[in-house]
């Protein structure tokens, strides 16, 4: 249990924080920059979800974010929490196969609906989409941390934990793509029944003289 009732402790004063073993370690370390580059990919969740629960079309959306951002806060905790072969008490919380396996089926239940991308996709489109572009982008930025933080030598990370992490960006891309094809058709738009209904595609060169 989690109880909360002094936000400030001055434990971090010079600079280090605790991991879940105890260790404390500086605020820059790889580790704590992989899990907290996590909290990031939660918190900018967060702001997609007030575009996607604001959208009746998207509460299916709505409901798989909500239950990542719980997620997501098991990732941390796994993060936060090296493998040392000592008993540390209790029993670390790790991410697990049937929540990548999760994601998975969220991606192809989604992706279902969609037509075949044969062109890139710029990050643009309804608030939905561009805010969970970025959500994609900063996923995978936690996503570079962690596979460096499990190449280190000495440094303990679960596949799953890494498997987690490239799914849901997959997820979050292909959650653009719906939010921006729901709302196309929603709006009647004459590309809803195109190819690449919604998407907002990338044109190359465009932008030269």
């Amino acid at each position: 249990m989690v109880v909360l009732n002094r936000i400030y402790t001055r434990t971090g004063d010079d600079g280090t924080t605790a991991l879940g073993t105890g260790e404390r370690r500086p605020k820059y370390d790889l580790r704590v920059a992989a899990y907290g580059t996590v909290d990031e990919t939660n918190a900018v969740i967060g702001v997609a979800r007030l575009h996607t629960a604001a959208a009746p079309a998207l509460a299916d959306m709505e409901a798989m974010l909500a239950r990542i951002q719980n997620d997501l806060f098991d990732l941390g905790a796994d993060l936060a929490t090296p493998e040392t072969g000592e008993d540390l008490g209790y029993e670390p919380l790790r991410i697990v196969a049937s929540q990548v396996d999760r994601l998975e089926r969220d991606i192809d239940t989604l992706n279902a609906d969609l037509k075949p991308l044969r062109s890139f996709v710029l990050p643009a489109g309804t608030p939905a989409a561009a805010h969970l572009h970025v959500a994609r982008t900063v996923c995978r930025r936690a996503e570079r941390l962690v596979v460096e933080l499990a190449g280190t030598l000495g440094e303990f990370v679960t596949p799953d934990a890494v498997k987690y992490l490239n799914r849901l960006s997959d997820l979050l891309f292909v959650m653009s793509r719906v939010a921006n094809h729901r709302a196309a058709a929603e709006a009647g738009s004459e590309q809803a029944g195109g190819e690449n209904a919604g998407d907002v595609l990338w044109v190359p060169a465009a932008g030269r003289e």
